[in-house]
């Protein structure tokens, strides 16, 4: 028995590759993700792995970027691919073409994913909402031109408020690029003029078909957005971010209609109703203010102003003569008060001493001579008595003894 020649690594590995290749074109497996990357080039690397194995695992950028939901270390997925010898290493690893979550869908689970993300941001928060304007003046509604949904919210909207405003953006509302359609229509819908109100939405459908309306994108374009914004996706059933992050959520695209825009009946109604209050407010008014000039015109002052008058006139002349009367017992007191001053003034004034026979001496200069020594022989002196004055001169004083 001869041996065959030794094989290179190379060959082996070669032979290898491809008795794997060719029996695993595609294969199925279920693990939980770990060592996860995502390169800067796109490409997804991660191991799968359960308790006792671990299996390494590549997803390409062109795969990667249909995935709707987050990958992270920790998940349980199910992945289906190729299996495939990487020879340079001399390792199999799983290309992968297809990945969804354990248990749930891939796009369930990307919705919960984004719920719990903008959620944290706030972007569901009911102070962020704008009102919804009463009179629109112009409506854009962000939708299909085709599909049943703008029909229904046209007709809606006609119908309740005719003569509306209104202009539409068509945009897909499925499939690729649609996402990327209703993000840019909405934010262009407030630079046209008088556009004060914006309807987005569609019918209903899978949640697949639904999905523009659960992207990123749209939810923060509608957040962002400086004028209100009504969604309406699909069915009462289904709720999308769009939904969330709204203004106001209409359960389907016709109480989208109902919800933007008033009713032309209902305010003819209510005028209606209106105008009858206030002529019955009116009408009860007049009759209050006529009682009232009834009340006022059966009172005396209207009915007999003059008595009013003459009771004022006899009034006004029993204060005069009060007053008149006061007066005089005030002038008299007065006048009593002014006598008894006058008769102690009298009674000290220096001419009723010399009507008893004294008189006064004063010198030249006016001083009252008061004792000897006050004048000098020589000295003119003027002597005051009770009808007049003497002028004299001293001879010659001498004191008493």
């Amino acid at each position: 028995m001869t041996e065959s020649a030794p094989l290179t690594i190379t060959e082996f590995t070669s032979q290898v590759k491809e008795l794997i290749e060719a029996n695993f074109d595609t294969v199925t497996v279920v693990g939980e993700i770990s060592n996860f990357i995502r390169a800067s080039s796109g490409h997804l690397y991660f191991t799968l792995k359960d308790d006792k194995s671990q299996l390494r695992g590549i997803m390409w950028k062109g795969n990667a970027a249909r995935m709707k939901f987050d990958i992270h270390d920790g998940l349980e997925v199910i992945v289906t691919g190729r299996l495939e010898v990487y020879a340079a290493r001399g390792s199999y690893q799983l290309i992968s073409s297809r990945m969804i979550p354990q248990g749930m869908g891939g796009l369930e689970l990307a919705f919960r994913q984004l719920q719990e993300k903008l959620a944290k941001e706030g972007l569901f928060n009911p102070e962020y909402k704008q009102p919804i304007p009463r009179f629109p003046r112009r409506i854009a509604l962000v939708t299909s031109p085709t599909g049943a949904a703008v029909r229904d919210m046209l007709q809606v909207m006609t119908r309740r408020w005719p003569g509306l405003n209104v202009v539409l953006l068509p945009v897909a509302v499925q499939g690729a690029g649609a996402a990327e359609q209703i993000a840019a229509a909405i934010n262009y819908a407030p630079r046209i003029p008088d556009v004060d109100l914006i309807i987005t939405g569609r019918g209903g459908g899978s949640l697949e078909d639904l999905w523009p309306f659960n992207e990123e994108m749209v939810a923060r374009e509608i957040f962002a957005c400086p004028i209100p914004v009504i969604s309406a996706v699909g069915h009462e059933i289904d709720v999308s971010i769009s939904d969330l992050v709204a203004d106001r959520r209409a359960l389907t695209p016709s109480e989208a209609g109902e919800l933007s825009t008033p009713s032309a009946e209902d305010l003819k109604t209510g005028l209606v109703a209106l105008q009858n209050q206030m002529a019955t407010a009116l009408r009860n008014r007049a009759h209050q203010a006529r009682l009232q000039l009834e009340s006022l015109e059966s009172r005396p002052v209207f009915a007999r102003p003059m008595q009013i008058i003459d009771g004022l006139r006899q009034q006004l002349d029993e204060w005069d003569a009060d007053l008149k009367q006061t007066l005089s017992r005030a002038f008299e007191q007065k006048r009593k008060d002014i006598e008894q001053l006058a008769s102690r003034l009298d009674a000290l004034s220096p001419l009723n001493v010399l009507k008893r026979g004294y008189s006064v001496t004063r010198t030249a200069e006016g001083r009252v001579v008061k004792k000897t020594d006050d004048v000098q022989a020589g000295d003119q002196i003027i002597t005051r008595l009770i009808d007049g004055e003497v002028a004299s001169q001293v001879s010659s004083s001498n004191k008493s003894k």
